[in-house]
């Protein structure tokens, strides 16, 4: 959890930037015009982001807290399989977001949202190796990966 929220602080800035570069090239003067143009942009950002580190093995945030992302049989993951493991990782959104499309308030979606990640994360109880579902499906696994013993 601690290494969850380093990484949301961390996205931040990502985001920050990137939102401030979409601003500036389509010369945005609100923030509700081209909401979904960015939105997109933002996805699509947050996806290099995560693939790019993802194939090198890990974050900032998980090389602080000594995680690493690999495949089963605990070689580092493609970028192909960092792609399939970050859409997978969205899944989690979709029957939420369904709620919504469909003309669920705002805020009952909200609730939706909260009961389907608590529950998200409890079916990774049922999953043999007590792994998330998007890690499984994409064939990939955090380890723990201590630091090089210091001389």
């Amino acid at each position: 959890m601690a290494c969850w929220l380093y990484e949301g602080m961390l996205l931040f800035g990502v985001v920050f930037i990137a939102g401030y570069l979409f601003g500036t090239l389509s010369q945005t003067r609100n923030a509700l015009d081209n909401r979904h143009a960015l939105q997109a942009f933002m996805f699509v950002v947050l996806g290099i982001y995560f693939v790019w580190f993802w194939s090198k093995g890990q974050t900032l945030a998980m090389k602080t807290w000594h995680i690493r992302v690999v495949d089963l049989a605990g070689r580092p993951v493609s970028q192909t399989r960092a792609l399939a493991r970050y859409a997978l990782s969205w899944i989690w959104l979709l029957p939420p977001l369904a709620a919504y499309a469909v003309g669920v308030p705002a805020l009952t979606t909200l609730l939706l949202m909260a009961m389907w990640v608590l529950l998200w994360a409890l079916l990774s109880h049922l999953h043999p190796r007590r792994q998330f579902w998007h890690d499984a499906w994409a064939g990939t696994q955090l380890i723990h990966q201590p630091p090089p013993a210091r001389r």
